[in-house]
C-alpha cells in the first residue's frame, strides 16, 4: 500500500540532500516519516481476559499528516456544533489572481494574513452596508493552498451565516432565500483591500523578493505590477447555500482538516515515479491520473506546509471567540436554537468510536477483555516535535 509516508521514507532523504528546506518543511517530513512508527514511543496493552498483548505506536498529530486528521476533525466538529443555529448558511470562495501566486509563496506569513484580513473586512462590510443586508454577520474562514494537482493556488472558503444581528441587537434579519451579496461588488471591495494592504507590506519591507520574482524590487516594476491586478476581475464565488446545518458539518468536516492531497488518492510509487488521481475541474470534474518524479511531488507538497504556528481556521463577526459568549448567545435566542446545556465533549475513545466504528477498549482477539496499559515504549533519542 502506497501512501505519503512511503513516499517520503524511500526519497525524503535524497530530496533533503539536494534542497535547503526551512524548519516548518523539515518538521513535516520528519513527522509523518515517523508517525505510527516505534520512532514516537507508544504502548503496550494486555487482556485482562486472555492475556493478547497488543502494540499501539503514537501518532505524530502534525498537521499536515494525512494520517492524524481524522480524529482531530471530529473532535473539533464536536465543539463546532453549539455554534450552528437552525439557518441559511452560505459557502463563499475567494481567490487571489494567479500573479500573485509567486509572490505568496516566498511571503507566505504575509500574504495568507493579507488574505484573511481582505476577505474578512469585505464581507463584513459589505453586510453591514444598508443598502444590502444591514447587519452584523458570522462566518468561519479557513485557507487552503492547493488545487487538485498540488500546485500553488491560495484561496479562502468562507461558511456564513445567511443573515446577521441587527445593529442594535434587537432582531435576526435573514438574507433572501437564494441570494446573499452581490458578488461583483464583493469582488471590487476584496480586490481594493487586498492590494491596499499589500502596497503596505511593500513600503514598509515586509516582503521578501527571492528568485522569479526579484524584478520586483524596482518601485516602478512594482507600481506596474499593481496597476495590472487593479485591472483584473477577482474571482469571488458564492454558492447556493445549505439545505440545513447537517448539511454545514458534512462540508466543514472535508474541508477544515483537509491536507494537500490524502492517503487514498495516492495510487503507486516505482522507479522514482508517484502516480496521484486528481480531479480536472476544467473537464467537467474528470478523474484522472498525474504521474511526477517523487522529487517534484514531494516539492509540490511542501508547498502547501504552513509556516509555524500559522492559524489557517479563523472566525469572525458574531461567531468570533469575542462575540461568542454574547452576541452569538443574543442570537441564538433570536433564532430559536435549541441549547443542550448536558451535551459533554466526546473522549478519545468515543471519538475513535464514532469515526472507526471500533471500541479501542475491548480486545480484539477475544472480543471479551479490556485491554490494559502494561509498559509505555519510550521515544528514540530524537523524534519530531508533535506541533508545526
Amino acid at each position: 500500500m502506497t501512501d505519503l509516508q512511503k513516499v517520503f521514507k524511500v526519497d525524503a532523504s535524497s530530496y533533503k540532500e539536494e534542497h535547503k528546506l526551512p524548519l516548518n518543511q523539515l518538521k513535516a517530513i520528519s513527522s509523518i516519516e515517523y508517525c505510527r512508527t516505534e520512532r514516537l514511543g507508544g504502548h503496550v496493552y494486555e487482556c485482562d481476559n486472555c492475556g493478547e498483548l497488543k502494540v499501539v505506536y503514537n501518532s505524530c498529530r502534525n498537521r499536515h499528516c494525512p494520517k492524524c486528521q481524522a480524529l482531530s476533525k471530529e473532535s473539533w466538529l464536536d465543539d463546532r456544533k453549539r455554534d450552528l443555529m437552525p439557518i441559511k448558511y452560505f459557502h463563499v470562495v475567494f481567490t487571489i489572481p494567479n500573479e500573485l501566486n509567486n509572490l505568496a509563496l516566498r511571503n507566505q506569513k504575509v500574504l495568507y494574513s493579507i488574505l484573511f484580513r481582505a476577505s474578512s473586512e469585505t464581507l463584513l462590510q459589505v453586510s453591514k452596508d444598508p443598502k444590502f443586508l444591514n447587519a452584523n454577520i458570522g462566518f468561519m474562514s479557513i485557507l487552503h493552498t492547493w488545487g487538485q494537482n498540488l500546485m500553488h493556488h491560495p484561496h479562502v472558503h468562507c461558511v456564513v451565516t445567511g443573515g446577521g444581528l441587527s445593529h442594535d441587537g434587537t432582531k435576526w434579519i435573514d438574507s433572501r432565500k437564494k441570494f446573499f451579496l452581490p458578488i461583483k461588488v464583493l469582488s471590487k471591495v476584496f480586490r481594493g483591500k487586498f492590494l491596499a494592504y499589500l502596497k503596505e507590506a511593500y513600503y514598509t519591507n515586509k516582503l521578501q523578493f527571492v528568485g522569479q520574482i526579484n524584478w520586483l524590487v524596482d518601485k516602478m516594476a512594482f507600481k506596474n505590477f499593481i496597476d495590472n491586478l487593479y485591472n483584473k476581475d477577482w474571482i469571488v464565488y458564492c454558492k447556493p447555500p445549505f439545505k440545513d446545518a447537517c448539511n454545514v458539518l458534512e462540508y466543514l468536516g472535508r474541508y477544515t482538516h483537509k491536507v494537500a492531497i490524502s492517503n487514498n488518492r495516492i495510487e503507486e510509487l516505482a522507479n522514482g515515479l508517484v502516480v496521484f488521481k486528481w480531479k480536472d475541474y476544467k473537464d467537467g470534474n474528470k478523474i484522472k491520473h498525474m504521474t511526477l518524479a517523487a522529487s517534484e511531488f514531494i516539492r509540490r507538497f511542501l508547498m502547501h506546509v504552513l509556516p509555524s504556528r500559522f492559524v489557517k481556521v479563523r472566525h469572525y463577526g458574531i461567531t468570533s471567540n469575542r462575540n461568542r459568549n454574547s452576541k452569538l448567545s443574543i442570537c441564538k435566542k433570536l433564532t430559536g436554537t435549541i441549547v443542550d446545556k448536558n451535551k459533554s465533549k466526546l473522549n478519545m475513545e468515543e471519538l475513535i468510536l464514532k469515526v472507526f466504528k471500533k471500541d479501542i477498549a475491548v480486545c480484539p482477539c477475544c472480543n471479551k477483555g479490556k485491554l490494559l496499559i502494561k509498559n509505555q515504549i519510550q521515544p528514540k533519542a530524537y523524534s519530531p516535535p508533535l506541533f508545526v
